[in-house]
């Protein structure tokens, strides 16, 4: 595997993150940017988002907190952000349009809107069948380009942020924030100059491992331990990620790649989607030792919605059937054609269980509220929010269907006699938080 050393020079690329977010004020509308002939631009010339609400909390925003049976959680204000949803691998490939409601899956923007969801972190997803053929660079950049047009498509609904101010200001105005997050490998090689030709295209959060894979620079959890955690580019990558102002995920990452990203990065770093290892014994589940490494340096943990990673029960069961704990693959040949590959992936779509669960066996949404509350108890308030993972393949609580059902949670964790505070922080302010540090200072 080669390791890159690009350097940044010649490109208009050596101003410090201050400066970026500085020539991001002088407008304060998104305009999208196309592919090609953003090579000779330097990051200066492109039009970024304002920060005219630099400074403003959000708490104009919550100003009603309290949520009350049967009214919607945008109606009384209560600030809904998700740390994971799963979007445009359906958009992509089934050539949908995120704005219709779909009769099956779990994630539309309609249904999205019905759940009170201010904003998200949009899952953009290159899998494993990507990566033998070398595809992954082609996939993640249709993938974006599909998540843009996409939310142009539906600009009356919802719209792209770059940072926690622009996240603010969609949501006054009534709209979905998407926030873009890589999940999958950008580049099994990790080559810097393809990270910041995505973040000129509006990506502002990725995650380091090739999905459950390892690649060049980072252990994945189920991966090969090739490095003992991240090498010398994986850390050339994390300082890139500080400077421009990126959010470093490492869910996915093995334990010793969680804490070494933990101390690499200059800023906080987040675990975007998984359970606790002290409630499900799953190495995609964060250890205590890790989580409270992540806290300590300000990150955040998404709490994902499956029973597989939150409930004791569900995993016993399903281990009777299914002993080896890492993920199937579907084999997929080198040779194959990235248009091969797409007709594969495309019969999985949409990603959600094939396996009927037992009613015995079905979890309640009071146990997601009880893995919450654990993560409290370990690591703070502060550094808990949520992470559902709809659309990507989990087996959901019996009172949630799909992401439109979102309410139950929240009022699962109210049960629990937890403040008002405690729960604007764990939906939404957590998230905003870790995001105006690592965008915006």
């Amino acid at each position: 595997m080669s390791k890159h050393n690009d350097k940044l020079s010649g490109s208009g690329l050596e101003s410090k993150k201050s400066d970026l977010k500085q020539k991001e004020s002088q407008s304060s509308q998104i305009k999208r940017r196309k592919f090609l002939g953003l090579g000779a631009l330097g990051l200066a010339s492109l039009p970024f988002s304002g920060l005219a609400n630099r400074g403003s909390g959000i708490e104009s925003l919550l100003s009603q907190s309290n949520m009350g049976e049967g009214i919607s959680l945008n109606a009384k204000k209560l600030f809904v952000m998700d740390g994971h949803i799963h979007v445009m691998s359906r958009q992509l490939l089934q050539n949908l349009n995120i704005g219709d409601r779909y009769p099956d899956g779990t994630v539309d923007l309609p249904r999205i809107i019905e759940g009170g969801i201010n904003a998200c972190f949009f899952s953009v997803y290159t899998p494993e069948p990507y990566y033998p053929g070398r595809h992954e660079v082609k996939n993640t950049f249709r993938i974006v380009e599909v998540a843009l047009q996409q939310i142009e498509k539906n600009n009356a609904k919802i719209e792209l942020a770059l940072n926690a101010s622009d996240i603010v200001r969609i949501s006054k105005k009534g709209k979905v924030a998407a926030f873009l997050d890589l999940e999958g490998g950008f580049d099994l090689d990790g080559d810097l100059n393809i990270l910041r030709a995505l973040y000129r295209l509006g990506l502002r959060s990725a995650q380091l491992t090739a999905h459950n894979d390892s690649n060049s620079f980072i252990d994945a959890c189920y991966g090969q331990r090739l490095w003992g955690g991240i090498n010398a580019h994986g850390r050339e990558l994390i300082a890139e990620m500080n400077r421009l102002g990126m959010m470093i995920n490492v869910a996915h990452a093995s334990d010793e790649a969680i804490l070494q990203s933990v101390e690499a990065s200059s800023d906080p770093v987040i675990y975007s989607h998984g359970g606790f290892r002290g409630i499900v014994d799953n190495k995609r589940c964060i250890s205590d030792h890790a989580a409270k490494a992540l806290a300590a340096k300000g990150g955040v943990i998404g709490l994902q919605f499956g029973s597989g990673f939150n409930d004791p029960n569900y995993s016993k069961w399903i281990k009777l059937s299914n002993p080896v704990e890492k993920p199937p693959l579907i084999p997929i040949s080198k040779d194959a054609t990235i248009e091969e590959v797409d007709k594969m992936a495309a019969t999985e779509l949409p990603f959600v269980p094939a396996t009927e669960i037992p009613e015995e066996y079905k979890m309640d949404v009071a146990q997601l509220a009880r893995v919450i509350d654990y993560g409290v108890n370990l690591v703070g308030e502060d550094h808990v929010a949520f992470g559902c993972d709809f659309d990507g393949g989990i087996p959901l609580a019996r009172q949630m269907k799909d992401i439109s059902d979102y309410p139950e949670i929240i009022k699962a964790i109210r049960a629990l006699g937890y403040s008002d505070e405690r729960v604007r922080k764990i939906c939404g302010l957590n998230w905003l938080r870790v995001i105006r540090k690592v965008t915006e200072s």
